[in-house]
């Protein structure tokens, strides 16, 4: 059976905490659901300048990994985004804003709120070791609680998606597969525009180990390469 409805659009938000994570963890998904006729919006928490361990670049500057997560996003056909910080003070300090002003963003008064794009599918990152993609992780959980539907939108499919450095002090345990074999070049390309925070092999934010990832992941359920998720919820 197919992950999409072949009688409905699918509305996909993708939550991501910086740029660049919306690629690394499911740019497939969202390539094939494009190719497919359905909708998705992605939004990037925070973006902002930021001091790397990283000789070559030094700081990557917040307008660069705009353009990057830009060129990247329109290599999948993403055609709308939406950035809800861009304070250096915020930046990589997520888990220092009260709880409460993220969820709201992300549940009502963001451009792409759930409230008001209404996704059909919801991807949120996974939680780890990394504190803002575990503060975004439960900002999205909390935003997208069980309620009665004819208060507010209800999304029926809340996806955890997958990313390299979850080796690492994470409980993330797949049990939902995208095969990408097809859009895996596309992922990749996409994943190229994103130079200031790509490495060289072996380090796990490399060209490299990304599409080693996506043929474990694919060896996994016996197809060329795949995403993995961790389903919360799928309702009809």
């Amino acid at each position: 059976m197919s992950f999409f409805s072949q009688n409905e659009r699918e509305r996909l938000l993708v939550i991501a905490p910086h740029c660049d994570d919306e690629i690394f963890g499911c740019a497939g998904l969202m390539a094939k659901a494009i190719q497919s006729g359905h909708e998705v919006a992605v939004i990037i928490v925070s973006n902002a300048d930021i001091e790397q361990y990283r000789q070559r670049h030094g700081v990557a500057r917040g307008i660069d990994r705009k353009g990057e997560m830009i060129a990247g996003l329109n290599e999948l056909g993403v055609r709308d985004f939406e950035i809800l910080f861009e304070d250096p003070d915020i930046h990589m300090r997520l888990d220092q804003l009260p709880m409460i002003d993220l969820v709201t963003r992300i549940e009502r008064t963001a451009r792409l709120s759930i409230d008001v794009f209404k996704p059909s599918i919801l991807l949120l990152p996974a939680a780890s070791s990394n504190q803002d993609h575990d503060v975004v992780y439960r900002a999205g959980i909390a935003a997208c609680r069980p309620h009665l539907r004819h208060e507010k939108h209800f999304v029926p499919t809340v996806l955890i998606y997958d990313q390299p450095q979850l080796c690492w002090g994470s409980s993330f345990t797949p049990n939902f597969y995208v095969d990408i074999e097809a859009w895996l070049p596309l992922k990749l390309a996409a994943l190229g525009h994103h130079r200031s925070q790509l490495r060289d092999a072996p380090h796990h934010a490399s060209l490299e180990n990304v599409e080693r990832l996506a043929r474990l992941r694919g060896a996994e359920i016996s197809c060329g390469a795949a995403e993995a998720f961790q389903c919360v919820r799928m309702a009809c």
